[in-house]
């Protein structure tokens, strides 16, 4: 079993389906961990805002630092889809992708890596998506925000390794979420039947449970992916995005 035990975490999105499976996977490793969603969450430290607010992300990292002793793993987990093509799009969809998904984990990290490198290191995974490394059709505004995610990582990877800061990310396909279903619901779906749709698509026969994304999280967070600086983790099924 992956020993953290004494690590301290900041998670973002912490209430969410995957950010939920990772609070569990790390507390059970022995980890503390400081949750961060616009509703409370089971972390061992709950804190509610709005990842759109550039002064709370600034603060969050020094703040969980305090909360919890230090920091030591960063977890950029919050995000959000936006679907339709570049014609749908409105200003306040580019806007708020852009906030959430890319510009939160940019304040996160700006302000976490000093704290990290001040105490001899320490772990950020990002959440990128199959999306943004192999773009597909009808979510230009996601793609590009999961693509800024996925070359962010690849350089601060690069940067911060002398510092013994490892920056990975973790790029996900479909995943069996509350938040994939509501976007079902919303396009005047069944979630049940397009899950199971979708589930016909993946080789390994299902799509992802956030267990196995959060399982993916907590190795590049542990000493188990030791050299491993700015990677893009892939975990799909086996599945391409088309």
């Amino acid at each position: 079993m992956t020993d953290l035990k004494g690590k301290r975490v900041l998670l973002t999105g912490a209430a969410g389906g995957i950010g939920q499976a990772v609070v569990r996977r790390f507390q059970s490793a022995g980890a503390t961990v400081l949750g961060v969603d616009i509703k409370d969450s089971v972390a061992d430290h709950s804190i509610t805002g709005d990842l759109m607010d550039a002064t709370f992300c600034d603060a969050l990292p020094t703040h969980a630092a305090d909360v919890l002793g230090g920091l030591d793993i960063l977890i950029n987990n919050a995000g959000i889809i936006t679907r339709g093509d570049i014609t749908q799009a409105t200003d306040t969809d580019f806007a708020r992708t852009m906030a959430i998904n890319v510009e939160a984990p940019f304040r996160l990290c700006r302000a976490a890596i000093p704290i990290m490198a001040a105490t001899g290191g320490g772990a950020i995974v990002n959440t990128s998506s199959c999306w943004g490394v192999h773009p597909g059709p009808n979510h230009p505004v996601y793609v590009m925000s999961k693509a800024a995610v996925a070359s962010m990582t690849q350089c601060l990877g690069m940067d911060h390794a002398h510092q013994g800061i490892r920056v990975n990310a973790v790029c996900p396909n479909e995943v069996n979420t509350p938040m994939i279903r509501t976007g079902f619901k919303i396009r005047g779906m069944d979630p049940d039947k397009a899950i199971a749709e979708l589930n016909a698509s993946v080789p390994l026969g299902r799509i992802a449970e956030p267990e196995d994304i959060a399982d993916v999280i907590l190795f590049l967070a542990s000493d188990q992916s030791r050299y491993m600086c700015g990677a893009l983790l892939e975990v799909n099924g086996g599945k391409p995005v088309k």
